[in-house]
C-alpha cells in the first residue's frame, strides 16, 4: 500500500523599501501537496486501471509518448478513462509493454482484478492482426510526404511498430527491406541489395549502413525467386534445402515478398536471435501485414515481371563488406568528377550507379571463383 503524507508550503514575499532584497515568509500550517512515497510522477494511488492511466497522460509528454506507442490519438487514451471508448485487449497489450516497469507491474495487477488477460508472456503471441488506427497513420503518412523522403519515412515509421509488436521485450530482432537491383544489360535482375532496416540489440537500431548485396544463395534470394514467402525456424539445428546463409546473431529468419500487380520489388527479410521464433502462426500473418504496408512505400516502376528474376551466387558476408567499405567514398568522387565534366548528378543517382558498379565486382568475382573451383 502506498504511503502519503500530506503538506502544503505557502511562500510570501514582503517588499520593504525600494532596492532591497524581499523577505521570503514560509507558512507550512496548511495541508494540500501530496508527497507520494514509492509511487511515479506524483501520482494517487489508483482504484482501476483507468484511474492509472488517466495519471500517467496527465503529463502531455507521457501522452504523446503513449499514443504513439500504441497507435491511437491522445483523445482516444482520454476516452479510455472515462469509459467513452473500451480498447481491445490487443490495446491493452501495447499499452502494458509500453509503460515503464513500476508503472507495468501496477497496470498489469489493475488489469488482472477485472480479469483481463494481457500478461506479457502472451503478447506477442496473440497478436495476429494490424489495428486499424494505425494502418490510417501509415495512409496519412502516404498521402502526406513528400517523394523524395517518402521510402525511407513510411519504412522506418512501419518497423518501428512492429519491433514494438513483434519483440516487446527486445530479446533481437531485425527486419530489412530487401530490394530487386534494377536489370542489368540483358534485361534480367541478377542480385538483391539489402536497404533500410531495423533492429533490437544485440543489432544495431539503424542497419542500413550494414546493408549487403543477397542472390540466390539467400533466404531472401529463394523467396524473391519463388515470388512467396518463406522461412528458416533454426540454422543450427539441421540442415535445410532452402539456401540460406546467415549473419552474426541470427538464429531463425522469415522472408515475405514485396509485391503488386503480380510483379516483385524484393521482400521483407525479418531475423530473430531466437531459434524457432516464426513457428507461430499469428506472427506470420503479422508480418505479411507489415510486408503489405512496406509495399506502399515503393512506386510502381520498381516492381518487375517475376520472369526477369534471374540472380546470381553472390560472395560471402564477410568478402562483400571488404568491397562495400568503399561505398561513401565512390559516391563522393563521382559526383565530383561528373560536376567537373559539366553533368552534375544527385546523390541518390551517384549512389544508384556506385551500387550498380559494385554489383558487377561481386557477380564477376563470384562467377571467377567459380571457374576457378
Amino acid at each position: 500500500m502506498l504511503q502519503c503524507s500530506t503538506v502544503d508550503i505557502r511562500s510570501f514575499l514582503c517588499y520593504p523599501q525600494k532596492g532591497k532584497a524581499p523577505v521570503v515568509l514560509t507558512d507550512g500550517s496548511c495541508s494540500g501537496l501530496k508527497n507520494w512515497q514509492g509511487s511515479e510522477h506524483g501520482m494517487s494511488d489508483p482504484s482501476s486501471w483507468q484511474d492509472l492511466l488517466k495519471d500517467i497522460i496527465s503529463d502531455p509528454v507521457a501522452r504523446e509518448r503513449l499514443s504513439s506507442a500504441v497507435g491511437v490519438r491522445p483523445i482516444t487514451l482520454s476516452r479510455w478513462t472515462t469509459g467513452e471508448s473500451i480498447p481491445r485487449p490487443i490495446n491493452l497489450r501495447q499499452l502494458l509493454s509500453a509503460l515503464p516497469y513500476e508503472q507495468r507491474n501496477r497496470m498489469a495487477a489493475l488489469l488482472e482484478e477485472e480479469h483481463l488477460d494481457v500478461s506479457v508472456s502472451s503478447m506477442s503471441d496473440s497478436l495476429d492482426e494490424l489495428e486499424f488506427p494505425f494502418v490510417r497513420q501509415v495512409l496519412d503518412l502516404r498521402a502526406t510526404t513528400p517523394d523524395v523522403v517518402l521510402f525511407w519515412t513510411l519504412c522506418h515509421k512501419v518497423f518501428q511498430h512492429a519491433l514494438r509488436r513483434l519483440d516487446p521485450e527486445r530479446i533481437g530482432m531485425a527486419m530489412r527491406v530487401v530490394l530487386c537491383m534494377p536489370p542489368g544489360s540483358d534485361g534480367k535482375i541478377h542480385s538483391l541489395r539489402e536497404s533500410v532496416g531495423q533492429g533490437t540489440p544485440p543489432w544495431r537500431a539503424d542497419l542500413e549502413q550494414e546493408a549487403i548485396f543477397l542472390g540466390a544463395e539467400s533466404l531472401a534470394g529463394y523467396v524473391v525467386i519463388s515470388c512467396r514467402p518463406d522461412l528458416v525456424q533454426n540454422f543450427g539445428r539441421e540442415h535445410y534445402q532452402l539456401p540460406a546463409s546467415w549473419a552474426e546473431h541470427e538464429l531463425s529468419a522469415t522472408a515475405i515478398p514485396i509485391m503488386y500487380t503480380n510483379r516483385i520489388a524484393g521482400c521483407v527479410l525479418v531475423s530473430s536471435a531466437q531459434p524457432d521464433f516464426f513457428n507461430s502462426s499469428s506472427r506470420q500473418t503479422l508480418i505479411a501485414d507489415y510486408t503489405q504496408l512496406i509495399a506502399l512505400a515503393f512506386r510502381p516502376e520498381q516492381f518487375y515481371p517475376p520472369e526477369w528474376i534471374e540472380l546470381q551466387v553472390l560472395p560471402s558476408f564477410d568478402v562483400q563488406r571488404g568491397l562495400l567499405a568503399s561505398f561513401r567514398e565512390r559516391v563522393i568522387a563521382l559526383m565530383t568528377e561528373a560536376a567537373n565534366e559539366g553533368r552534375p548528378l544527385t546523390r541518390t543517382q551517384a549512389e544508384q550507379l556506385v551500387w550498380q558498379y559494385l554489383e558487377e565486382q561481386l557477380i564477376h568475382l563470384s562467377s571467377s571463383k567459380t571457374e576457378a573451383s
